[in-house]
């Protein structure tokens, strides 16, 4: 008849088919969307983490990831500079200063910058029974600049020998980070391995070592250097420099106990862990076991006691030098340049002679801190940020 409906190719009416079609596309329009305000949301709460998929989907090497987690922290990165700057000072520095000499500094002996003392003493005489006080009043010029004034020669003054303070807290910088970087790095060395033998090993081995320490720990540092200082001075080593290469030994000699304990420590707990379970059943040499798979596991540790240690040792030196009994006076460090802060006349009107390097024992101390914080959480692998 004439009044059915036209069909369709499939049987359907056409009406039908061009209803589900629309419905159909509908559905697809209103399911894509939805996908992709999904995704959206998804990166949305990623990016509030501070993550996004492609980073999820990077594969870093461990020493970019180590480097990415460090660079996360502000206080890391001050101390880094912080750090950077203080070896450039010291040890670039002296390179472009025109009071420079071969491993010191040279005495300013220019007529314009030579000041004359004057000194008087009190003379007390009697004329007719009367008493009578006088002043004799003396004028010597010394051939050099002596506590010279800030200028822009001497950008921090001269001292009571004539040599650039400026210069001479570079050259002091040095000597004080050279000294925090041997000793800490023979301390962790020389700990490392007797904690390391202690740890692992136990029994007799461990008792042994452990005694050591227990008896090392108990000796006050700073009286048994107030009595080899002493016998340097006997022995004729108070003024030379081998007198700085004896006081790192012994400083080597009574610090790596700590060292020692945090190793032993940390060994004890890892050698009861599966990995060391698994590699004892793959048959490995102790010296592997050991250097393989326990110490990496320690490094963070190590690393926050290293730039302790250091901070620590450039204070231990500030303070033998404060107290007279560190390097020879003579050489430019920045614990002899703070032990001029003693004496009463220096501490009240020449502050320029021994502040530059009480700012520098700060400085290098928190940057040591900030930056053995920030790689102790970049080596951590449960740090997850």
């Amino acid at each position: 008849m004439k009044d059915r409906k036209n069909l369709s190719e499939n049987g359907l009416p056409t009406e039908q088919t061009a209803e589900t079609e629309n419905v159909l596309a509908t559905e697809q329009t209103a399911e894509t969307e939805n996908v992709l305000a999904t995704e959206q949301t998804a990166e949305t709460i990623d990016d509030l983490h501070g993550e996004n998929l492609t980073e999820r989907v990077k594969v870093l090497s461990p020493g970019m990831t180590v480097l990415k987690r460090f660079f996360r922290s502000k206080l890391s990165v001050i101390g880094l500079v912080t750090l950077i700057f203080l070896f450039l000072f010291s040890f670039a520095g002296p390179l472009f200063s025109p009071w420079r000499a071969d491993g010191g500094t040279t005495k300013d002996y220019a007529a314009e910058n030579i000041k004359s003392s004057y000194d008087h003493v009190s003379i007390a005489y009697t004329v007719d029974g009367e008493e009578y006080t006088a002043l004799a009043v003396s004028v010597s010029t010394p051939s050099y600049n002596i506590l010279g004034d800030i200028n822009g020669d001497h950008w921090m003054g001269t001292d009571a020998s004539g040599y650039d303070v400026f210069t001479r807290l570079m050259y002091g910088g040095r000597v004080s980070l050279t000294i925090g970087f041997v000793v800490v790095i023979l301390e962790t060395v020389l700990g490392v391995l007797l904690g390391g033998l202690a740890g692992y090993f136990g029994k007799w081995v461990d008792q042994l070592i452990m005694r050591i320490v227990d008896v090392l720990s108990c000796i006050p540092s700073l009286p048994i250097m107030l009595i080899l200082s002493a016998l340097f001075d006997s022995w004729g080593l108070g003024d030379s420099i081998a007198k700085l290469y004896y006081m790192m030994v012994v400083l080597t000699f009574m610090g790596w106990t700590g060292v020692a304990r945090l190793v032993r420590g940390q060994i004890l707990s890892l050698r009861e862990q599966e990995f060391m379970l698994a590699a004892k059943c793959a048959g490995l040499s102790t010296s592997r076991k050991i250097f393989k798979h326990l110490l990496p596991n320690i490094i963070p540790q190590l690393i926050v006691s290293m730039t302790l240690g250091l901070g620590s040792i450039i204070l231990t030196e500030a303070t033998l030098g404060y107290l007279g009994i560190g390097a020879p006076l003579d050489t430019a460090t920045w614990g002899n340049m703070i032990n001029l802060a003693s004496n009463e006349t220096y501490r009240q009107y020449y502050a320029n002679l021994w502040l530059g390097s009480g700012i520098c024992i700060t400085l290098a101390i928190l940057a040591f801190n900030f930056v053995g914080d920030g790689l102790r959480d970049a080596f951590d692998p449960k740090m997850k940020r």
